[in-house]
């Protein structure tokens, strides 16, 4: 398998190139197109409960969709939900775990879990309920925004808003709090923060989906009760 990212990093496509009889699994949506030979397959993974976990607690979708090649192969184009960037990660026996809503596909080596991280807040909204994918193989993220990469020295920290976090590597300690308490909470703006601890590698995004919604909504023009 070979995935070229095109258009990057403000609405970036992924082109798969699959092998004879080669699988690649993805979230509902994400395909854009795909060569004659590919069929699709969509299922639960992992069974019932896992898959229920991935969409109550992962905000991922209850199915996923698995496309297999055929014997000469063929050619596979995803995109995400949102304008941003496309990422992907060689994994090699370990693990990432990532923020909900940025998985977009993986190669069949691969499993994704639902990882308990900290609880949703009344407050923000936000929390730290990620996906832990994990195995050898090909994944592939998506973004928000242009894509921000870090290394974290053993012992360095960094603390990043939840809304700008995509992934990080499983042996990053964590820790998931408010910021400025609760007033700033309310009315300045920020919610939930994650301090990160190295030693290991971080993706950030550069949009916040939560932080665009909260300019949108206001922006909206509300019905009137008299329109019919």
């Amino acid at each position: 398998m070979q995935i070229e990212i095109l258009y990057r990093p403000s609405y970036s496509v992924a082109r798969v190139s699959l092998d004879s009889n080669e699988t690649i699994r993805t979230e509902s949506g994400a395909m854009v197109g795909m060569s004659a030979g590919v069929s699709i397959e969509t299922k639960m993974q992992g069974g019932l409960l896992k898959s229920l976990a991935r969409s109550v607690l992962g905000g991922e979708s209850f199915f996923i969709n698995t496309f297999h090649a055929g014997p000469t192969g063929g050619e596979l184009l995803l995109a995400p939900s949102l304008p941003g960037d496309v990422f992907t990660l060689e994994l090699q026996n370990e693990a990432f775990l990532v923020q909900s809503g940025s998985f977009l596909a993986s190669s069949e080596g691969i499993e994704t879990d639902t990882k308990w991280s900290g609880a949703r807040t009344f407050f923000g909204g936000e929390g730290l309920i990620m996906l832990r994918c994990s195995g050898k193989g090909t994944l592939a993220l998506s973004s928000f925004g242009a894509i921000h990469e870090m290394e974290l020295a053993a012992g360095q920290t960094y603390t990043v808003d939840t809304g700008h976090l995509v992934a990080f590597t499983e042996q990053i300690g964590f820790r998931v709090r408010a910021i400025g308490g609760v007033k700033s909470t309310l009315f300045g703006g920020e919610g939930l923060v994650v301090d990160l601890t190295g030693p290991g590698r971080v993706l950030l995004q550069t949009r916040s989906q939560g932080a665009f919604l909260d300019w949108l909504l206001p922006k909206i023009p509300k019905q009137s009760s008299n329109n019919q």
